[in-house]
């Protein structure tokens, strides 16, 4: 393996920042609610009138490299109630008139950077601004981007960009290599400025510039054009070192203040836990004036005296001001007049110990705390267990006289907290799923506070258990079925003047977070198919992670590509196409509603004929007793008339049938005579049915359109005016419903009324591709032309409208250069459209569109009212007919098709590939069928792609919903097997892959896969409170048993709980019916004893000479750094024991030895043990193990074992790699070769090419580095060292690696010798701490070379977001040790991947400037995706 490519295959998905602010919309976009008129039951709770949501911000997040915006939609109570949506799961009930709120994708980005912080520059101005806020993001180590929301591009711009690394800022790091913070930033609540700290002790100021300030109508000079948003103007640094700061620990921007006042928290002289005694309160906050236009900052005021573990500061909003300063166990205020504190246990101490600290009614640690405002008094806190507490400022004025600490439902562990609008907030985690929470506060007279204390329920409510065995996809949400009300009441008894406030929340939305994935395993699904071969093999197979921590922690099911569970199967050779279709008789016309009627006909199309069957309780073929045309193939079939008729369209004709029997029939023969004697031939192509209109593509390149009449139910066909007399050949042609409560490409057309036609449904475009690349769309039926694009085929990153004038590019320049490509361009056209939008309040359309060599374009529909549009096109629209109104302001953004495949469109078949579905399990979307299928489902508005690998190539698809089959759907194979299915339910698919989640309650540390039986054994922690005593007791070393000194704690603290982990090895086995999984066996460890590692092994049993698979555990004791380490190896056996499920394991053998015993793996029959410093292996007697070599490597702990026939690699947590090998006849493990690197491992594995072998490597730094062993070459030292092959800097810490077999791909096939030995090639499957998954796969040189062209291509290339280089950011990282730089043998997919998003154009010019084709680069990236197409 000497050159390889790093690709990600599901993106981090962990949340590390999320903040709130107007970034797509500005407050005055803001439409308050009419209030309604007060009904008695609603209110009779609340003696307050309910509160007005108002503006409600964006919500904008980043997961690593992952930055993401999205809009709030608040579903309001009287909108719900009308509308089918209230049929969709409402979580959390009604509060405060509103019945759901859910995020919805703006857009999304990945950046070539992991985002360190991140902060909302808000544009100053009340709620009537029309201005915008900025994004500030910082990056390693000191880099700075704004970024800003562009409407005409619907995406995000780059406005600023700041950097202070390099040479010249060098002076900046005074002599350091590393810091132990990256950066951080910080805004002026008014916008006027920002503070970014960057290597510790620099503090740089982001002047933001002051544009319409003072008056009113500035705002109202761009209320018409693009909307304004806060940008800054320039930055300076402020050296805090100068002003005498040695260890800043955070700071903040703090309200009230003419000029922006910065409060930094900083350490005069450190002092750690062991000193306290001596030296504490060592911290103190300074609050400094800054005058950005003098560039001075004079300090204004300061206190002294904070404790040692102060470690955040809030600031507290108008009208009260100043600073909170939250520390692990206490929390203090302090403004310029007055101060208080609040302790909240018993460590909390004053300066000196005279006076009292106010103490909280319960303890609780702070350290590790999140919190947001939720209203000017009230902040919430989200402790390191997932509590959340409130905090009440009791204030008079502006003087704060005391805090208030109540306690609040448990929740998720946070990373960040969000206050979203005023009612509601976001609570992003890494650790579980993020969630979307409303809250509401009253006012009561007499609450019961002191019940409550003690109680803390789960802010997802306590669903009965049979609902949570059912929801088990999403642990955060599925608990919120109940919906009561989570109410928590603040506790002020004594306090007669302070109002009692309540505060009750409702879970509304959460997003899936599938990391942090700590291990992983790899197996057999239950539907797997033993036959299947070559990639429908892959999706046999499925990823089973531990993820989460804590209550969080839950077990992760995640399989690339969808596997339908199926129903029945029937033979059906020949098939070319399948339609079910509904039938409306007089009888159950109101039984059943219309999305739960059931279909009545299936008609499926074979080479000559076509079969009619019936959908009733059974399949059953009424071919001979309807009226249908049998006698050829089927084109298309659908409903017309509300449902009351079904057409048929055959090649040369048109039925319309109802029921059994036929009420019309068309031909289509030489209607338009004009066209001459050729108009005989033209057959039907496509079809395209949209209630009441059919519309059909013939084979002479023309349309036609059938035209139904509702009253009549009777059919005619029209030939559109502006296509009789047009030369141009139509290529592709669909019909769009732009149905829903409100018509959506109504609002782009400047008048509002379009005139033609308007039904209650909605209106009816015409969307048609050209031969010549071009696309148009019309209304349906006057045919005027309403928007047109040139060159669509050409795939642009937006769509114009022609008359409006493309905004990016000047005339005559394209003119130029289009001339030598135009005819390569010649031979691509689109071969089939859909456009669709699909349910929802908000939905925009997406439009699909097919190339003949097998590319995917999809496009999302947004609105942007340009400044010039007027002007423009009162001059086009005179020469033009002026009856058409255009839809001037519709434009059309590209968006990437993550993981999909191009098809192979080599058969050249005509039939329909796309597949609009409105519900299938609950799902909306679009089936490709074709010889890649994928889904294409819908969720909040972004297009989640999954691949069906499982039966190769699909020919047809429909949906079916019936008896049997509830919502489901009918796919035929190109083997000619017709499969009913349906898609199992438990999964969620809104992820970047289908992920099921099973909750464990605890934290998941290691998983393995127990092949014979089906089942994974996984070690599990759950935290336990223990009284003091008992845990000091276990801290003894019981050979010499001391007596435990009690340090002289008073009794009382002996019986504090203090909280333990507790290990088990749990044994689980996946669910039949695909339910939630079943714990079949638990092996506890003992007290203090943590299980560290859990591996099948196949050990050679001595006495009996056979080979015996075992689970063997390997553990440590944990008792202090008193005692010595020990740990337990124990070997369990696995009986498949049906009378007595429980004994399913059984112990064979435990030893004790001294280290703890970290690793294990199984070494041609003997089991090999990391004990501590020592590897031994033992050999197996059936009864013992006893020990036949041993190798005192140094290691310091070895955190991975790899075996690969008789060669060993450990990874070390400190000491790097160690390449060993096992010789049998001297009985001795020899040191091959090692790494001389300090690495700190996180995973090892062996990479295997053909005959090459190379070793990979993943660290603290998060690198990979593959090395390989090298004898002959002289820097290794005679092969002492390790050489390095490759290095890679992933961005993310990589916890396991999986060496799987690649897949051959069409390429190497084609090879001279097929018997070659590159044939056997493995790929690494890596999964990170962010919740991502990547894979690392060898390349053949040839194939490498072209690809490391393109991508130094491609860094100039293409505009990367937020300004940041994709080359540095793959550079190795070392951290300031030395390191010298290896070989860049790694290709980076996720910069490749944008080169299919180019316009074609540009992609040729690419292509020819490094010397190669467009095709080849294509399908090498195919071939690459195919190879590492695992799940």
């Amino acid at each position: 393996m000497s050159y390889a490519a790093h690709k990600m295959m599901h993106w981090p998905t962990g949340i590390e920042n999320c903040a709130a602010g107007f970034i797509t919309h500005s407050r005055a976009d803001f439409v308050p609610r009419i209030p309604q008129i007060q009904t008695d039951d609603l209110d009779s709770d609340w003696p307050a009138p309910r509160r007005e949501i108002g503006p409600v911000p964006n919500l904008v997040v980043t997961a690593a490299n992952v930055l993401e915006v999205y809009v709030v939609r608040v579903q309001e109570q009287d909108t719900a109630r009308g509308s089918r949506a209230s049929g969709e799961s409402k979580r959390g009930g009604l509060m405060d008139g509103v019945a759901g709120a859910s995020l919805e994708l703006v857009c999304h980005y990945r950046l070539h950077g992991n985002v360190m912080t991140m902060a909302v520059l808000s544009s100053g101005g009340g709620d009537g601004s029309k201005r915008r806020d900025a994004i500030i993001l910082t990056f390693e180590d000191a880099k700075i981007s704004v970024l800003e929301f562009d409407d005409s591009i619907h995406g995000l711009r780059t406005s600023s960009m700041h950097c202070f690394e390099g040479p010249e800022w060098l002076h900046l790091r005074r002599g350091r290599e590393s810091f132990a913070r990256g950066p951080s930033v910080k805004v002026d609540p008014q916008g006027r400025c920002g503070g970014v700290l960057v290597y510790d002790l620099q503090l740089i100021i982001l002047k933001a510039a002051q544009g319409g300030y003072g008056l009113v109508g500035d705002d109202d000079g761009f209320a018409s054009g693009a909307a304004i948003s806060a940008r800054v103007e320039s930055s300076y640094i402020i050296s805090l070192r100068d002003m005498d700061m040695k260890h800043v620990k955070d700071f903040t921007f703090v309200h009230g203040y003419i000029e922006p006042v910065l409060v930094i928290l900083h350490e005069r002289e450190l002092t750690w836990a062991g000193r306290v005694s001596w030296k504490h309160h060592t911290c103190m906050i300074s609050a400094l004036s800054i005058s950005t236009t003098l560039k001075q900052h004079p300090l204004i005021w300061s206190a002294i005296n904070l404790p040692h573990d102060a470690y955040k500061l809030l600031a507290v909003p108008s009208p009260i001001g100043g600073v909170l300063v939250i520390s692990a166990n206490s929390i203090h205020y302090h403004s310029q007049s007055a101060s208080c504190a609040l302790a909240l246990n018993s460590y909390a101490g004053s300066v000196d110990s005279s006076q009292e600290m106010p103490r909280s009614s319960f303890t609780v640690e702070l350290d590790a705390a999140n919190a947001s405002w939720l209203s000017n008094d009230v902040i919430l806190l989200s402790t390191k267990t997932g509590e959340l507490l409130l905090l009440t400022l009791v204030y008079d004025g502006r003087v704060v006289h005391r805090l208030d600490l109540s306690k609040s439902k448990a929740s998720v562990l946070t990373s960040g907290i969000a206050t979203v609008g005023n009612s509601l907030f976001f609570l992003g985690s890494r650790l579980g799923d993020s969630l979307l929470v409303q809250f509401t506060s009253g006012v009561g007279a007499s609450m019961l506070s002191a019940d409550l204390k003690d109680e803390v329920g789960d802010i997802e409510g306590d669903a009965p258990s049979a609902k949570r065995l059912r929801m088990s996809s999403s642990d955060a949400l599925q608990d919120m079925i109940s919906g009561e009300e989570l109410s928590l009441y603040g506790s002020a008894q004594n306090n007669a003047e302070s109002a009692q406030r309540s505060f009750s929340f409702a879970v509304r939305d959460s997003l899936v977070n599938v990391g942090p994935l700590k291990d992983f395993s790899y197996g057999l699904r239950i539907n797997a198919d033993a036959n299947a071969t070559g990639i429908a093999k892959q999706s046999n197979y499925e990823l089973v992670c531990c993820s989460g921590h804590g209550k969080n922690g839950a077990l992760c099911v995640l399989r690339q590509s969808i596997r339908p569970e199926m129903i029945t199967e029937v033979a059906l050779p020949g098939c070319k196409g399948i339609w079910t279709v509904y039938h409306k008789n007089a009888r159950g016309h109101n039984a059943e509603s219309y999305d739960d009627e059931y279909h009545a006909f299936l008609i499926i199309s074979l080479e000559a004929r076509t079969m009619v069957l019936e959908t009733a309780d059974h399949l059953s073929e009424v071919t001979d007793k309807v009226d249908y045309f049998l006698q050829g193939r089927t084109i298309a079939a659908g409903n017309l008339f509300g449902r009351r008729r079904v057409v048929q369209i055959y090649e040369r004709g048109a039925r319309i049938l109802e029921g059994y029997y036929m009420t019309q029939d068309l031909s289509f023969g030489a209607s338009n005579s004009e066209s001459g004697s050729g108009s005989e031939s033209a057959t039907v192509l496509s079809v395209s049915i949209v209630d009441p209109y059919v519309l059909l593509r013939m084979s002479d390149g023309g349309i036609r359109l059938l035209v139904g009449d509702p009253s009549s139910c009777t059919v005619s066909v029209s030939n559109p005016a502006a296509f009789e007399s047009s030369k141009k050949l139509v290529s592709a042609c669909t019909l769009y419903h732009d149905e829903g409560p409100e018509p959506w490409l109504r609002k782009s057309s400047i008048d509002e009324a379009i005139d033609g036609v308007l039904h209650d449904q909605g209106d009816v475009y015409c969307v048609i591709c050209y031969e010549s690349g071009s696309l148009e769309i019309f209304d349906v039926p006057n045919f005027n032309c309403v928007f047109s694009v040139e060159k669509f085929v050409s795939g642009k990153p937006f769509l114009v409208d022609t008359f409006m004038g493309d905004p990016q590019k000047s005339q005559s320049s394209e003119e130029v250069s289009g001339l030598s490509r135009k005819v390569k361009l010649q031979n691509m056209r689109v071969v089939e459209l859909t456009m669709q939008r699909w349910s929802g309040q908000h939905s925009r359309p997406f439009l699909f569109g097919i190339l003949n060599d097998g590319m995917i374009f999809c496009y999302h529909a947004y609105l942007y009212e340009s400044m010039d549009s007027t002007s423009k096109t009162e001059v086009s629209a005179s020469s033009q007919n002026t009856t058409a109104s255009r839809l001037r302001n519709l434009r059309f953004v590209r968006v990437p098709l993550d993981t999909y495949s191009r098809n192979d469109l080599s058969n050249g078949t005509s039939c329909q590939r796309m597949t609009v579905f409105k519900n299938i399990a609950g799902n909306q979307g679009l089936f490709l069928a074709g010889s890649r299928p994928a889904w294409l489902m819908v969720f909040r508005e972004r297009i989640r792609v999954h691949p069906q690998l499982c039966d190769g190539s699909i020919v047809a698809f429909t949906v079916l919903h019936n008896v049997n089959c509830n919502h489901g759907l009918i796919y035929v194979t190109s083997e000619g097997i017709m499969k009913i299915c349906q898609l199992p339910s438990i999964t969620s698919y809104d992820n970047y892959w289908p992920v099921q989640k099973i909750p464990l309650k605890g934290t998941p540390h290691q998983v393995t896969y127990f092949a014979e039986k089906n089942l994974y054994p996984l070690i599990v922690s759950i935290p336990v409170q223990k009284p003091l005593n008992q845990v000091l007791s276990s801290l003894v070393d019981q050979e010499f048993s001391h007596q435990v000194e009690n340090h002289n704690l008073s009794p009382e603290e002996l019986h504090r709980t203090y909280t333990v982990d507790e290990f088990e090895v749990r044994i689980m086995e996946p669910e039949k019916s695909g339910g939630p999984w079943q714990t079949r066996a638990t092996i506890p460890m003992q007290t203090s004893e943590n299980a560290l590692t859990v591996r099948v092994v196949t050990l050679f049993n001595t006495t009996t000479k056979e080979n015996e698979t075992l689970l063997a555990i390997g553990t440590a004791y944990v008792q202090g750094e008193d005692v010595a380490g020990r740990g337990r190896v124990l070997l369990f056996s696995a009986e498949n024991n049906v009378d007595n499920p429980q004994n399913l394991v059984s112990e064979v053998f435990s030893k004790e030895l001294k280290g703890a015993i970290s690793a294990l793996a199984s070494l041609q029959g003997n089991l090999l043990i990391a004990s501590g410093p020592k590897i031994i292996l033992h050999k197996w007697t059936g009864s013992d193990l006893t020990g036949i070599a041993f190798f005192d490597v140094p290691p310091l702990y070895v955190v991975s074992l790899n075996i690969v026939k008789n060669f060993i690699l450990i990874g070390d947590i400190h000491k790097s790699i160690y390449f060993l090998s096992w010789k049998e006849q001297g009985a001795q493990l020899n040191l091959l070769a090692k790494d001389f690197g300090n690495l700190d491992c996180f995973a090892t594995e062996f990479l295997i090419d053909g005959s090459t072998l190379s070793l990979a490597v993943a660290d603290a730094q998060k690198n990979i580095q593959i090395l390989y062993y090298a004898p002959k070459i002289s820097e290794s030292w005679r092969g002492q060292k390790l050489l390095t092959r490759a290095e890679f800097h992933v961005g993310a810490h990589v916890t396991k690696f999986l060496r799987l077999q690649m897949l051959s791909t069409s390429s190497d096939r084609t090879g001279k010798n097929p018997g070659s030995d590159k044939t056997v090639r493995y790929a690494l499957l890596f999964g990170t701490l962010d919740g991502g998954i990547g894979s690392i796969a060898p390349l053949e040189e040839l194939t490498f070379r072209r690809l490391q062209s393109l991508q130094n291509k491609l860094v100039d290339a293409v505009p990367h977001v937020a300004g940041l280089n994709p080359r540095s950011f793959r550079q190795f990282r070392s951290n300031g040790k030395a390191h010298r730089p290896g070989p860049d043998s790694i290709v980076d997919c996720e910069l490749l991947f944008h080169y299919e998003m180019l316009p074609l154009e540009e992609q040729l010019e690419i292509a020819q400037q490094i010397g190669t084709t467009r095709l080849q680069i294509l399908s090498n990236l195919d071939d690459l995706s195919l190879g590492t197409s695992f799940l």
